[in-house]
């Protein structure tokens, strides 16, 4: 390796696994980083649960038991930098001298607020958008927002419009996927769920208790999909449905669908509205009323508007050129 390049160690939730066909936004971000790491010949070690796929230095874990792992990377590697994008980050801080970053890619009220306030010298946070920081209490810690972004050009598909909507994402109760299939009903339209539901009980129980009783031939569940489908999935797809009931930080398939060309109707959440642009890459709305008024309005959206966009404001480039920045900066 170059004499400048870095060492970043990188920490995932220890249940979900990391890759391009990772569920979660966090994933996500974490793989495009540490490609990106790796493809300018910088060392990427990634902690994540076992079947992650890495382009760096994969140190895959069966237990949530992070701390002893940390500390044998850290004996075993030179690490410049520990990036944390796990919700119990604060359990696993190390003791050693190393600057640690985490992303808060979860609403602030998912988090300790003693977060904002560690003992811990050189640890740092940021926000993945500006509607999240608004909701963070003042801290010293807090770095400049570094915004979530997506590869658009790994996005942008050519596909006949069908006439089905489409939700993607983790089955759960504040992702609200019940509303998207009320609403689709209202606007007798199509609905493909696509997502997978994880063994935490609250999780199996929303889906048994809102899900499944709602679903019908026109209104589908169609379980977790690959990198590929999930393109094909949002390029035919009329419309994208966010019914998310919680203050989303950010949503990268909100960007993945804008970047295939297809509109997004979503819930007036959190960072949506920094997302979508009402009338011109779809809708905001504020309930399944009008997320099924609005269904019936997608088509006066163009596709070039919302793939444009993508292009402009949610490419990845700018979000790797900003953590690679503060890498730097906090080493």
């Amino acid at each position: 390796m170059a004499d400048n390049s870095l060492t970043v160690l990188s920490v995932a939730f220890p249940f979900c696994p990391v890759g391009e066909d990772a569920a979660g936004g966090a994933e996500q971000v974490l793989s495009i980083l540490d490609r990106a790491l790796t493809k300018r010949g910088h060392q990427s070690l990634v902690v994540a649960a076992e079947g992650s796929v890495t382009a760096g230095t994969l140190i895959a874990t069966r237990a949530p038991a992070y701390a002893p792992l940390i500390r044998d990377t850290l004996y075993r590697y030179s690490v410049d930098i520990i990036h944390m994008h796990c919700l119990e980050f604060h359990e696993y801080l190390p003791d050693e001298d190393v600057p640690v970053l985490a992303t808060l890619h979860l609403p602030v009220s998912f988090y300790p607020e003693s977060i904002f306030n560690l003992p811990r010298l050189r640890t740092y946070l940021n926000c993945v958008s500006e509607s999240q920081r608004k909701t963070c209490p003042g801290s010293a810690e807090l770095i400049q927002t570094i915004a979530n972004g997506i590869e658009v050009s790994r996005f942008e598909m050519s596909y006949p419009k069908e006439s089905y909507a489409l939700s993607l994402g983790r089955i759960c109760p504040e992702k609200g996927f019940h509303h998207a299939i009320i609403a689709a009903k209202q606007a007798n339209v199509d609905l493909i769920i696509a997502g997978k539901v994880f063994n935490y009980a609250w999780h199996q129980e929303y889906f048994t208790n809102e899900i499944e009783p709602r679903l019908d031939e026109r209104r589908r569940f169609i379980g977790p999909v690959g990198f590929g489908c999930k393109k094909a999935l949002l390029s035919r797809a009329k419309c994208l449905l966010i019914p998310s009931t919680v203050s989303e930080t950010s949503s990268l398939v909100a960007m993945e669908a804008l970047a295939c060309g297809t509109p997004v109707v979503a819930f007036r959440s959190g960072a949506l509205p920094e997302i979508i642009e009402h009338g011109q890459t779809g809708y905001l709305v504020s309930d399944a009323y009008e997320m099924g008024q609005a269904m019936g309005c997608v088509t006066k959206i163009k596709p070039e508007n919302c793939r444009e966009a993508a292009r402009t404001h949610f490419n990845s480039e700018r979000m790797v050129a900003a953590y690679l920045d503060a890498y730097e900066r906090l080493r």
